[in-house]
């Protein structure tokens, strides 16, 4: 006799906003085939779990207590878990989906999205097909033929992920110090990410690079 209940895939969800990361697990876990397994609130809890455990797929957010979550993946992968991962956030995919992409993820959707989309994405991930939305797929379909495009973010594409980072944190206000502690590293070391920046975006100083920083940060939260 054969059963037909459905093989529930194996969910870690990694999101450090108790009310969001509870409405995820409801969200996933009411459907047949989908059950988070453990819902974590930081990098250092999933890379724990991730050390004995073994599931079906991954979704995690950029914005993280405790690291970003592009070097999360990129941590992840480094332990040759090859589990798919899908990045869930509210970061916006047209800068931040190629990098996800580049660091490992398999899937990027936006938090806004209806729930719908968000389990569409979430099953496309566990059948290893790439999810992104049309506008992310023309991009990277470009790319890969040699047409680049230009965007209005295309000026921060020579920065590294880190040094886009302490760029994001910046135009937020924090000071090298604050940075430092965000990011676990000295300060001399985020000078010098200071200065690489301001080198790659021909930036003379910086009060200019606090202000471009600023200008950027308040244009993508609009």
């Amino acid at each position: 006799m054969t059963s037909d209940k459905k093989k529930k895939h194996s969910v870690l969800l990694i999101e450090d906003h108790p009310i969001v990361r509870f409405g995820l697990s409801v969200l996933i876990s009411q459907h047949n085939d989908l059950q988070v397994v453990n819902a974590v609130e930081n990098g250092e809890k999933a890379l724990e779990f991730l050390k004995k455990t073994t599931v079906d797929i991954i979704i995690v957010d950029l914005s993280l207590p405790d690291m970003n979550g592009i070097d999360l993946i990129k941590y992840i992968r480094r332990m040759d878990v090859q589990t798919p991962i899908l990045v869930l956030s509210v970061l916006e995919e047209e800068f931040y989906a190629e990098r996800a992409f580049a660091a490992g993820a398999l899937g990027y959707v936006m938090k806004q999205e209806v729930s719908e989309t968000i389990i569409e994405a979430i099953r496309k991930v566990i059948a290893n097909e790439l999810y992104a939305s049309d506008k992310i797929k023309n991009r990277l379909l470009k790319k890969a033929i040699g047409k680049h495009e230009e965007t209005e973010d295309s000026y921060l594409s020579t920065l590294t992920d880190r040094e886009l980072q302490v760029f994001e944190l910046l135009g937020k206000g924090l000071e090298t110090r604050q940075i430092a502690d965000t990011l676990r590293l000295s300060i001399k070391t985020i000078e010098t990410y200071r200065e690489h920046i301001k080198l790659k975006l021909n930036i003379k100083n910086s009060t200019e690079l606090i202000k471009q920083a600023s200008q950027w940060e308040l244009t993508r939260r609009k």
